[in-house]
């Protein structure tokens, strides 16, 4: 266990030790780079791919550590999760650089890591309840959904139904622990014990919200009760929690967001499918502020779906109490991410949180820690087109307004001046080679289009104009697209957009023109498709 200064001065011990010059730090083409290459898993950093990812996770400590105080839970090898960070971050409070000279810590390390090590039988995949943003003195946190039988009881067997019998890098078997087998053993307590120390977690962690982003009860897999979730509890054990439902597409769904050249609007889910059977659920007092017809949600698309579940979690968190949040879906690695990259992202752009850290430095966080070092399979999902990853940036640009604000006076409109080294190419660093022909990564923002060092003739780009999709537009889209029982087209027509003008937030959607691009430069696309992805210069690998 280490606070800041701690690990900050073991990370310069060690590359003193060892007698080999600093490393630079690593840019986000280089963490895309590995992103695309393989999923995180804390027990295989080791070797020249192990070095890449303590780099990446070094740099995530000292970027935490310019705005907090915090103390480490210790996941090394993957002991406690194997695809959670080796150095789990807990935020203790905010600080200046002298705060930190006198740093002590205000938590029980221990009695944490206790209850960690305690609690992650209780939840899928073992990804226990991990507090992620602090705000306010409030934990937003995110983990998996509740384990259910299968897990509980055969790890390997439970992994390889729930992959669907795939031999991919997430359906390998964890080791269980002798508490493990202890519990096994007494079927009858068998949930009191593994939940009752879910509970104790949560009640640390003064988390009192509950967001359950599942579209089923239960999750089902050849007939069988895989997962569960609070809101289903039989025993009611998490009664004394604000539980809330609502449901939201899993990454599957983002296929249909691909297929449709990257528009989200009017892009509705089908809930008529047979395995949803979650409705949205949400006490009263959450909702009678925010002006919202919530009986209307199954008619909502993507955009208005995602932008009217971000101001409820922004609502809870910036109410006057001091409970915490914890979000989540069923493995916590596609949907969860989404929502917190986009908190972590609203708050800082509010000067709310991490209020030092420059858009670059802000960019890589979340791409770093929200998604990457907490196992999001990018791999697997490009590979399929399912794009949840890049919806998360293109959505920036439908939240730019004041109602999206957690400050009661008006948003920040300037940002911080941005790294001179930080160009288009790191953020589109992925080669063609390693997302295919078609799937692309990369959400092109206003703060690296703008001209920037390195950026200058490596490609060309032309603005993208996001016009309203009209019903002669939307009539040519259906004869040369089917919908699938993922989706629904809604007929309604579309609102203009939103335009970001210069220097007034995170994104800016524009694309790039590309000599294998069946577009013509003058045609204007309704859909904000990734950038085409150069060839990365070496002087900013």
């Amino acid at each position: 266990m280490a606070g800041a200064r701690a690990a900050a001065a073991a990370s310069a011990g060690s590359s003193a030790s060892s007698g080999s010059p600093q490393p630079q730090e690593p840019g986000l083409g280089e963490l895309l780079e590995e992103f695309s290459r393989t999923q995180y898993r804390a027990k295989d950093c080791s070797g020249t791919g192990g070095s890449k990812v303590e780099r990446i996770e070094k740099r995530c400590l000292e970027l935490f550590g310019r705005d907090y105080c915090y103390s480490v839970i210790q996941n090394v090898n993957g002991d406690i999760c194997g695809h959670y960070p080796q150095h789990i971050v807990f935020l203790e409070y905010e600080s200046s650089e002298k705060e930190k000279d006198t740093f002590q810590s205000t938590v029980q390390v221990s009695k944490l890591q206790d209850l960690v090590n305690r609690s992650k039988t209780a939840r899928c995949r073992g990804r226990f309840v991990c507090p992620v943003i602090l705000f306010k003195g409030k934990h937003i946190c995110r983990s998996a959904t509740l384990a259910g039988w299968g897990e509980l009881y055969g790890r390997t067997g439970y992994n390889y139904i729930f992959s669907g019998g795939a031999d991919d890098a997430w359906a390998d078997a964890e080791d269980l622990t002798e508490e493990d087998c202890a519990l096994r053993s007494s079927d009858t307590h068998l949930f009191d014990k593994v939940r009752g120390y879910d509970i104790k977690l949560l009640r640390y962690l003064s988390v009192k919200y509950i967001c359950d982003l599942m579209v089923e009860n239960k999750k089902v897999k050849f007939g069988m009760n895989v997962t569960s979730s609070e809101k289903v509890d039989k025993a009611q054990r998490y009664a004394d929690f604000t539980l809330l439902s609502i449901p939201y597409p899993g990454c599957e769904f983002f296929k249909e967001y691909k297929d449709r050249d990257y528009m989200a609007e009017g892009l509705i889910f089908n809930w008529k499918q047979d395995y949803v059977d979650a409705p949205l659920s949400i006490p009263d007092f959450l909702t009678c502020s925010l002006n919202i017809d919530w009986s209307q949600y199954q008619s909502w698309d993507l955009v208005q779906q995602t932008q009217n579940y971000l101001k409820l979690l922004l609502s809870i968190i910036n109410n006057d109490d001091d409970s915490g949040l914890l979000v989540h879906c069923i493995s916590g690695w596609d949907r969860t991410p989404l929502f917190i990259s986009l908190l972590r992202l609203s708050l800082w752009a509010d000067g709310l949180i991490h209020t030092s850290l420059k858009p670059a430095e802000i960019l890589y966080l979340t791409v770093a820690y929200d998604w990457f070092l907490f196992g999001h399979m990018l791999v697997d999902r490009l590979s399929k087109g399912e794009e949840i990853f890049f919806f998360c940036f293109n959505f920036l640009k439908h939240i730019i307004s004041e109602e999206f604000s957690a400050l009661k006076t008006q948003r920040r409109k300037s940002l911080p001046a941005r790294d001179a080294g930080f160009t288009v190419e790191d953020i589109c660093m992925l080669r063609r080679k390693d997302r295919g022909s078609t799937t692309s990564l990369g959400s092109d923002f206003s703060l690296v289009m703008e001209s920037s060092p390195g950026a200058a003739g490596s490609f060309t780009y032309e603005t993208v104009e996001l016009v309203p999709a009209g019903a002669q537009t939307q009539a040519a889209w259906r004869k040369s697209h089917s919908s699938s029982p993922q989706s629904m087209l809604w007929n309604r027509p579309q609102p203009s957009e939103d335009r970001l003008p210069p220097h007034q937030g995170l994104v800016e959607a524009k694309s790039s023109s590309s000599s294998s691009s069946n577009h013509s430069d003058n045609f204007f696309r309704m859909g904000s498709s990734p950038l085409e992805v150069p060839k990365p210069s070496l002087e900013n690998v």
